[in-house]
Parts: structure tokens; sequence; C-alpha cells
């Protein structure tokens, strides 16, 4: 979408299906996750209950995890830390409460940053045709849901229009140099493995996530959102077999009723029922609760 007019000195960069991206000054960017749900590409009328606290409760959380690994973009999710004219914004600073995030602008990677540790979507579907991911040979006999040997770094491009295209490493190379490629995969790898360990301890697989990267000061950080329902597979240990389809902490019971119904996945989309905008909302905060170890009541916005 195209930037709106500068008003109260923070001009809108960017309104994408979930995130709207201001500029708040001296390097700065204030990014708000709303709580608007986009499903097959298109964004639904009703939006979701504390889906975008959620997304930017996660990303604080994971972020001050992985500290130590990689710098990061944020300042603060605190809005008493923002920008003054952040109060001008509409519905003001109660509306920015636990959805928003002033970070740091950054020169982002142009590759999308994947980690898998387990087989599914179109990693599972490649293997099928090639018994490659990525195209890396993979043991045979490998099932939906089979952990990997070991995770992989398999990033994808940054498509301006429709879906992202995987590549394979030396894709990657060609895209933004060796060295940057090289940092990009060894950060990936070391972030998805601390997280899936941490995560494990909450009875949750990872099955896999997507990292986005930038240099800031030269020095390559974490950015963006980060191992999110909306950037990762999330499922319960306790019901993730090899060979079955694990239940996802996701939209998947907005895409299952989605599916069921008699539309072209063509704007505009059916109403969602009151019980499907609900059970939605749930699985996101649930997602926080069991992955995180906390409340999203102690978050802010509550």
């Amino acid at each position: 979408m195209t930037a709106a007019p500068r008003g109260q000195d923070l001009t809108l960069l960017h309104s994408g299906k979930v995130r709207d991206l201001y500029d708040a000054g001296d390097g700065r960017l204030l990014m708000v996750a709303s709580d608007r749900m986009s499903a097959f590409d298109v964004i639904m009328a009703e939006p979701i209950p504390d889906k975008g606290r959620v997304l930017t409760a996660m990303t604080a959380y994971w972020l001050e995890e992985l500290a130590d690994l990689a710098p990061n973009h944020l300042i603060s999710a605190d809005t008493a830390e923002f920008p003054e004219a952040a109060a001008g914004l509409p519905g003001g600073l109660d509306a920015l409460a636990g959805r928003s995030m002033l970070v740091r602008r950054a020169d982002m990677l142009d590759i999308e940053c994947i980690v898998r540790g387990y087989l599914a979507g179109s990693a599972y579907k490649e293997y099928e045709r090639t018994g490659t991911v990525h195209g890396m040979p993979m043991p045979a006999g490998l099932r939906h849901a089979d952990r990997l040997p070991e995770p992989v770094f398999t990033p994808s491009t940054k498509a301006t229009e429709g879906h992202d295209l995987n590549i394979g490493m030396s894709e990657a190379i060609d895209l933004v140099g060796r060295e940057a490629a090289t940092a990009a995969a060894e950060l990936c790898l070391a972030a998805y493995s601390r997280a899936a360990r941490r995560a494990e301890e909450h009875g949750i697989v990872i099955c896999d996530t997507k990292f986005e990267l930038g240099f800031i000061d030269g020095a390559l950080s974490i950015c963006d959102e980060v191992l999110t329902p909306d950037s990762s597979r999330f499922w319960p240990a306790d019901d993730c077999a090899p060979g079955t389809n694990p239940p996802s902490f996701d939209k998947q019971p907005l895409r299952d009723w989605l599916e069921a119904q008699p539309w072209d996945k063509q704007p505009p989309p059916p109403p969602l029922p009151p019980e499907i905008v609900e059970a939605t909302s749930t699985r996101y905060v649930n997602a926080y609760e069991r992955v995180c170890g906390r409340s999203l009541r102690d978050w802010y916005g509550a």
C-alpha cells in the first residue's frame, strides 16, 4: 500500500496485511501489529482480538532470549518511551499499548531466512517429489512431521508480488553475498536451536520458523517479528506423531472454516462467525502462554 500523508510528525511508511510501519525520526521506526487477519492472501473483515498483542509480546520475549546471539532492532515496547507524536495516531497510546514496538532502522537482507527442524509444508512437498529439501538430499523414508537429521537453513526470496520462492544457499549468496549469507545461516540456526530447546521445556515443538535479518550500525541483527504463530509452526509435543499433520497454534481453525465455504478465495471474504473469531483468538493467546510460559494478562495493553 502507498504511504499516507505526513501527520502528527509520524509518517506512515507502509501498511501491510498485519503491520503498520511509521517513521519515528532519528533512525527509528514505530511498528504496530494490528488485529487484522489474512488467509489465502485476503484480509478478513473481522479483527482477531489480542492477535497484535500476542505477536508483539512473543517477539519481545524471543528478542530477550536471543540477545546474546546477536543484536536486535528493539528499543522499547513501552508506550511511555515512544515519541510524543505517537499519541496522535488513531486510537492514541491506548490503541498502541502492547501491540507496538519502537525499533531501530536496519538495512534488511533481501532474503527470507527460514530454518526447518521438521519436515512439513513446501519442504515436505519437495521431498515427496525429489527426496530433497531446498535441493539438499535427505534420508529416504521420511514422513510428514518427521524430525530432520539436523536443522537446515532454507532461504527464500522476498517476493514483491505473489509468493516467495524457495532457493538454495548458492542463490542466497548471489543475492546478498557470501559473507552475509553465511553469517545469516549461522545466526538463524543458532537462534532456532536455542528457541527449540526453550519451547520443548514447555511441551512445544517448533517445526520451522522464518527470521528477518538486517544490518544495524554494521552488525547483523534480528529484526521484525520473531518466532510468532505468524512466522512459525508450533506443534504440541504430545500430539506430534510422524506421518500425521499435527495441529498448529495458528490460524488453522479459520483456514479450515474458510475451506469449507463456497468461496473462490478472492475479495471480499465471507463474514467470520463469532465462534471462529473466538477460537482463533484463543489459539494465538495459547501459543504465547504455552511457548513463552507467561500470561498475556501481564503484557502491556491488558
